[in-house]
């Protein structure tokens, strides 16, 4: 599933392949992906249009433009591919955008395998409502603005982290990777941290977004709990080498180290 450093890297794409060129077509293979409008009303509005620079904010990509802006999420399988325009489509890319203003027309592609986001207009009521509910970027999120939204969470950690209206951005494997790294167990409370812990966090949340986006997604270190989920019959903890523990947290499952996050007290 796409999580915060896939649509840093997804920015960048759109950034690269469309910043400054025109739309000189829009083509909808599959209106499926479209919320709140129609693929006439899409082509119409964006045909001629300039691309400005676009932006991140948690797991959503505003494309900014001279006229509407639109809202992309990626859910679990979408993701932006920028190619030639001869280049024959993708089975699953979902709508194509044709850019002009070069030699060789290039297009923007979003590709979408279970088709479960999409595109919005910014001014659609239920984008807007749901970036109205997002927390602070976790790439960007202060010290202070974590401490804050974290102090006015009730329940488990990895609840609190997996929340988009209480940090935006982060999905199982940052969140379990950002526990691990900090030594906190995925069912301590909000509550429970010590100021020590909280100062913790942020510096490994900051460390492991920074990581990751230089990468272009989680990488799976073998020196990173990310390089150890996938191992046949469970794996080492690549700190203390004692064998992992998995099971379902907030309605994900799980990974943690008994000895290097100790289980909170009763």
């Amino acid at each position: 599933m796409p999580e915060l450093p896939d649509v840093e890297s997804f920015r960048k794409v759109l950034a690269d392949c469309a910043q400054g060129r025109t739309i000189r077509r829009v083509e909808i293979r599959d209106s499926g992906v479209l919320h709140g409008t129609s693929a006439r009303r899409l082509s119409r509005d964006l045909a001629g249009r300039e691309v400005q620079e676009p932006e991140r904010h948690g797991k959503w990509l505003v494309v900014h433009t001279d006229g509407p802006a639109l809202l992309l999420h990626f859910g679990m399988t979408g993701r932006l591919v920028c190619a030639d325009a001869d280049d024959p489509p993708h089975r699953h890319d979902r709508i194509l955008f044709t850019l002009g203003d070069m030699r060789r027309p290039r297009q923007l592609r979003y590709r979408d395998q279970r088709k479960l986001q999409g595109l919005w207009y910014a001014d659609d009521p239920e984008a807007a409502r749901r970036l109205d509910e997002q927390g602070p970027d976790a790439l960007t999120v202060s010290r202070a603005d974590l401490d804050a939204v974290l102090a006015a969470r009730r329940g488990h950690l990895k609840s609190a982290l997996l929340d988009q209206s209480v940090l935006a951005g982060l999905g199982n494997l940052l969140t379990d990777e950002i526990l691990w790294q900090a030594r906190l167990h995925p069912a301590r409370t909000t509550r429970s941290l010590t100021e020590d812990e909280r100062a913790a966090l942020h510096r490994t949340l900051r460390r492991v977004l920074r990581s990751s986006v230089r990468a272009g997604h989680v990488p799976p270190r073998d020196t990173w709990l990310t390089g150890r989920r996938d191992a046949p019959g469970g794996a080492p903890c690549p700190h203390c080498d004692i064998r992992l523990s998995t099971a379902p947290v907030a309605g994900r499952t799980t990974l943690w180290c008994p000895r290097c996050q100790p289980e909170p007290s009763p």
